[in-house]
């Protein structure tokens, strides 16, 4: 659509268009940026989980509860970082699905912290960065999702 002088619906119609094409390119960069997460926490997941011991010594005193689950999770989050470039509507809720479960692990290794349990001081910050990336994935991805009719399956 041309912007031309117009009656006020066209040029709202501009606008809109502008705003869904914002809101896709924002999702778009979350997407990748989720799909690189997800390769390096596998890589680094793996090296911790499957290392020699040598570079299991490094991670020190990590919770094998959380080193599991983010290891898990990178693969989720190349699914979901797919599925938001497809603009599937099931990557909205598989990241809706992420930053709750990274919340509860984050509470679960708070729980473990609290009761005397070993950990590293670092695992606190991943979770944090983790838990924000994913809640913000979710806000975005689900207001674009709002904002774009039929975006797929």
């Amino acid at each position: 659509m041309v912007l031309t002088e117009g009656t006020p619906c066209e040029v709202g119609e501009v606008y809109e268009e502008q705003v869904i094409m914002n809101a896709n390119r924002i999702v778009n960069w979350m997407a990748i940026a989720a799909i690189v997460f997800g390769a390096l926490t596998i890589l680094t997941g793996s090296r911790a989980l499957f290392g020699s011991l040598e570079s299991r010594a490094d991670f020190g005193n990590a919770v094998p509860f959380v080193l599991w689950f983010n290891f898990l999770a990178g693969f989720v989050y190349i699914v979901a970082g797919a599925g938001l470039l497809l603009c599937r509507r099931w990557a909205v809720y598989t990241s809706l699905f992420v930053a709750v479960s990274t919340i509860l692990v984050f509470v679960a290794f708070g729980v473990h912290v609290i009761g005397g349990g070993a950990f590293e001081r670092r695992t606190i910050g991943a979770l944090i960065i983790r838990s924000f990336f994913w809640i913000a994935v979710a806000i975005v991805s689900i207001r674009a999702m709002k904002r774009t009719p039929n975006s797929g399956p």
